[in-house]
Formats: structure tokens, sequence, C-alpha cells
């Protein structure tokens, strides 16, 4: 059995098995992506590089909105996992099924026509409008793809199975690589090849997470799963769109301080997408740490296990802190080769290697962040980390607003800095507030824990 019943057992040694497996899958995820964008720019130049990197920006209002979805979804399904009502646990993940099909016809209309108006909203250069496009009409055309895969890996991630997820990104990641080189190099298919081959990519990701679901008894879903149970959509709509809120709420923050990088020119753009590849690279042990306290929490939260929610916390914060030490003293000593490595230009590559050297500073931050943000998430208050995207994303613009007409490029990363402690803030007292609240229910943690755990 490859799933992981973290109600049970050792807490340092289930939180690290499943954080490094979920770890590596994570760094091959962003290996395909950094590897798209080091293929572009060797072979389409730093132009093409900054027309990526412009409709990330905007895209991460989608796919953060699609992600936070799942993920809340996940959260319902790893409740009922920790209190064994596997009939609940199907009648979830049914529904989220549903949902998310839904969720793929709106979003992907929102995606396509949004684009254009969106791009020059934030004052994308017009050399650079035409990549953008055909970027991203591929890139929304296949959204569907893309939530049904955050979907299922959220699932498989909820009953502790690390394993399938790093396999489907192995393999996907092999096969992204693959028809970037052949689409861009044989067939000349500008920056349309790569995006096309992420798409393709993510399939091969859906089908082999499916085929792992489909073989799992927990989760046979016959027709009685997918009959309507407005109670149990709105349970699961309740975890969801607050988080889908945050991460688009945050995500507006970004494309506001797009929007202020991309009025200083091409070398400023070209270099906060270079800077934004390196920071989603480098924050990977805190996104894995925070789908680890996710499961975690959201299991024992259900069997009422408050006691191993403090440990477990304890030593992912300790984890948190280490690997930020780790990865900031690699950003600080090697930044300027790491800008080199995907830019050409010499001014964009001194921006570039400025951000890296102060985001060493401000990583433990957003560590820190994403475990306390997903042990709130798993205790069922879903609103706290949507109220939190709110501050990160007043705080990022305030900031970048304020800051980049005086400090120049270097406001970007001190835009970051400020609102990752914001939020931090926020959901460190929620987690605190949270834990001493059901202790003052009863002195027993399940008891107490039982009072609002997961209902259906």
């Amino acid at each position: 059995m490859q799933q992981k019943d973290f109600t049970k057992g050792p807490i340092a040694k289930s939180l690290l098995s499943f954080f490094f497996s979920m770890l590596l899958a994570n760094i091959l995820q962003q290996f395909y992506s950094f590897a798209d964008m080091v293929i572009i720019g060797k072979g389409l130049g730093d132009t093409a590089v900054a027309a990526v990197g412009n409709f990330t920006t905007f895209s991460f209002f989608v796919t953060g909105f699609v992600m936070g979805v799942t993920n809340g979804f996940s959260i319902v399904i790893s409740q009922a996992y920790g209190e064994k009502d596997f009939a609940a646990l199907r009648r979830a993940a049914a529904s989220s099924v549903k949902l998310c099909a839904l969720s793929a016809l709106f979003l992907t209309g929102i995606g396509l026509w949004c684009l254009h108006p969106v791009l020059h909203l934030m004052q994308t250069e017009q050399t650079l409008i035409r990549d953008c496009l055909s970027y991203g009409y591929i890139c929304f055309g296949g959204l569907a793809i893309t939530i049904f895969y955050n979907l299922l890996s959220a699932v498989l991630r909820a009953v502790g199975d690390s394993r399938t997820p790093l396999l489907a990104i192995a393999v996907s990641s092999g096969v992204n690589i693959g028809l970037d080189l052949l689409l861009l190099y044989g067939f000349d298919s500008g920056v349309a090849g790569p995006a096309l081959a992420t798409v393709m990519a993510q399939l091969v990701s859906v089908a082999i997470c499916g085929s792992r679901l489909y073989k799992m008894e927990e989760f046979r879903l016959g027709k009685c799963d997918f009959i309507c149970d407005r109670k149990l959509e709105w349970e699961l709509l309740r975890n969801g769109v607050p988080m889908a809120l945050m991460n688009a709420v945050t995500s507006v923050g970004c494309i506001f301080v797009q929007g202020c990088i991309n009025g200083c020119g091409i070398a400023y753009t070209s270099a906060y997408s270079v800077c934004n590849k390196y920071l989603n690279l480098f924050m990977l042990p805190g996104i894995t740490l925070g789908f680890d306290v996710s499961a975690f929490t959201g299991q024992n939260f259900g069997a009422g296990e408050l006691e191993r929610i403090r440990s477990g916390m304890r030593a992912a914060g300790v984890v948190a802190f280490a690997s930020s030490l780790i990865l900031g003293a690699t950003l600080f000593s090697f930044s300027e080769p790491l800008a080199g490595l995907m830019l050409a230009g010499r001014e964009a590559v001194g921006y570039t290697s400025l951000f890296l050297k102060l985001l060493a500073v401000f990583l433990v931050l957003l560590n820190l962040l994403f475990v306390f943000r997903s042990c709130v998430q798993g205790m069922g208050k879903p609103a706290v980390p949507m109220y939190s995207g709110i501050v990160e994303m007043a705080v990022r613009i305030g900031v970048i607003f304020w800051g980049l007409p005086v400090l120049g490029f270097a406001a970007a990363v001190y835009a970051e800095g400020a609102a990752w402690a914001g939020a931090l803030a926020l959901n460190l007292a929620a987690y605190l507030f949270c834990l001493r609240g059901k202790e003052t229910v009863g002195t027993d943690g399940k008891s107490a824990a039982g009072e609002t755990k997961f209902r259906l």
C-alpha cells in the first residue's frame, strides 16, 4: 500500500519520508519548467523569455485559482481518510470531479477571453504581445488537463501517496523536454512548441495519477457516489473557494508588480521573468512542506489528534528553517552565474543577480509561511489564508508602487519579503489561536477536535 496514514507511527519519520518524495517530484516539475525557459532563452532569445514570463504572471491568476480549489477539496478528503470514513471519502472524490469539470469550462473561457486585454493592462511591450498570445492560448486551451492533474495529485497527497505523483512528474518531465527540443528545433515552432509540450506532458501525468487512483479500493466510485449532495458540495466549496481566492488575490498583486516592472523597459521585464523562475525553484522545499503539513494536519484533525499536529509543526518548522539556510547560501553565492544561465544582456543579468542575493535573506519567511498557512487550512480554517492573501497583495502593491522609483529593481524583492512577513504573521496568530481554542473545549485533544472536525 503506497498511501500513508499520518495518524499513526513516528511523526518526524512520517513527515520526512513524505517530504523527500514530494520534494523530488516538485523539483522534477520545476526542472521541466526551468528547462522550458532555458530552451526558449537559448533558442529564441531574451525577448521570448520576457514574453513567456509575462504570460506566466497572468496565468497564475487562473492556475493559482485551480490549485487553491483542488487543494481545498483534498482537505475534505484527507479529513475523511483520517476518520476512516471511506464512504464519505468516495462521495467527496466524486463531487470533486463534478465541480472540477464545471470549473474547467468556466476558467478556460475566462483565460482565453481575458488574456489579450490583461496583457495590455500589464503594459506589456508590443514586441512581446504576439509570443505571449501564442504561448497563452495553447496553455489555456489545455486548462482542463491542468485542472484534473492538480485534482488527482492533490487527492493522492491527501491520502499520503507521494510516490505516484513522483512517478508521474518523472515521466512527464522527460516527455516535456523531448517535445520541447523536437518542436522548437525540429519544427521551428517558436514559443508555441514549448506550450504544446507542457500540455501534452501534463496529459501523461493525468493518465498515471488516474490509473493509480482507479486501482485503490477506497476510490472505487459507483453511480451512487455521484448523486447530487448539496451539503457535501458546500463543504468542498467552503474549503476550496477561499483557498482559490487567496491564490487569485495574491496573483493580482503579482500582476500589478509585473505591470510596474514592464513600464521600466525590456531589461527589467526579462530580469523579473527569470527571477520568478528561480523563485519558483528555490521555494520548492516550502511548497513541499506545505503539501506535507496539509495532508498531515487534515488526517490528524479528522482523527482528533491535536498533540500530533503540534509535534508535527515543530518538526516542519525545523525543516523549513534548515532548508532556507542551505538554499539561501546557494542563492547568495551563485547569484551571477545563475542569472547568466538564462539571460545574455549584461543589464538584465545584473538586476537578476541583485534580486537573488536579497531573496536569500527573505527565503526563511516564505518557507515558514507555507508551513503555517497549510496547517491552518488542514484544520478547516480556509478563510484565514484567504485574508492573509489580501494582506500579501496589499503589502506587495504598496511596496512596489512607492519603492520602485526610489530603490529601482531591488523594490521587486523587497515587495516579496514584506508581503511574506505580513501573511506569515496572520497565519501564525491563527495557528496559535486555533490550537488554544480547541484546548478550551476539552482537555482531551480528540474530543476537543471532534466538535469541529469534518462533517458530512
